[in-house]
């Protein structure tokens, strides 16, 4: 499965009020392994660079002036994306100035949902950590990814980042590699198995102290909400049909 990790950086915080991308930067993975073909350009977006966002990303007026525009890579990219699942944190937002982006190149280039499927990472992590916050840098820290590098926003650094996130999101691996270690023949996942001859778990019996202060809790929990606990009904259920 062939995913790629997504990051741009713009003009300013709105495509409909004439913002522009100025940087994209692209990582791909392809079974969860860094493949190295990586997509990253600095466009010149024909406008002015909001001195807000140029505090965020540092890239300058001067430094995009003789960089390439959107039109000049749009089949590059297109082509790169073609039937990737593009990860992507606070999608919306990217998304946004990309279709915006070729809107401008006229109908017959679509949106960008036309050439690939997307994922939204923010969301994710809201759904997995819910209540908490959920911004790249917090999801570094969160799963100890070294964002230390990360003095100013960057499209590809941040895309790099995002990977090392979202695979210890979706399956605890934080390391990425270029190379084949550890795949079974044919690059699939390594399978671990437990051995049939493994010993029974032990649970051990609540004490005593334990089971007082269990009920305790019960009891602040049906004062709290006026009813009782659906433990403790579920234990009454099993208590009357015999169980």
């Amino acid at each position: 499965m062939r995913q790629i990790l997504l990051d741009t950086e713009t003009t300013g915080m709105d495509p409909t009020e004439g913002h522009r991308i100025i940087e994209i930067g692209c990582v791909e993975l392809v079974r969860r392994r860094l493949t190295g073909n990586n997509f990253h350009e600095y466009l010149n977006p024909d406008r002015a660079v909001d001195e807000g966002a140029e505090n965020v990303h540092g890239l300058s007026n001067r430094f995009l002036a003789d960089k390439p525009r959107f039109a000049d890579i749009a089949r590059r990219f297109v082509d790169y994306v073609q039937d990737a699942e593009l990860i992507i944190h606070n999608a919306p937002f990217d998304v946004g100035f990309i279709d915006a982006e070729l809107a401008r190149l006229g109908p017959a280039w679509g949106q960008l949902e036309d050439y690939c499927t997307i994922t939204d990472s923010l969301q994710m992590a809201r759904r997995m950590h819910p209540g908490q916050r959920c911004s790249l840098d917090a999801l570094c820290k969160r799963y100890s990814v070294d964002g230390s590098r990360r003095e100013l926003h960057g499209a590809l650094l941040d895309s790099e980042l995002l990977a090392e996130v979202y695979l210890a999101m979706t399956g605890g691996q934080g390391k990425l590699s270029l190379e084949g270690e550890g795949l079974e023949p044919g690059g699939a996942e390594p399978v671990q198995r437990l051995s049939a001859e493994r010993p029974r778990l032990r649970v051990p019996e609540p004490g005593e102290l334990e089971r007082e202060a269990h009920e305790q809790l019960l009891q602040r929990i049906e004062a709290t909400c006026g009813g009782p606990a659906l433990w403790r009904g579920s234990a009454r259920g099993e208590e009357a049909s015999g169980s």
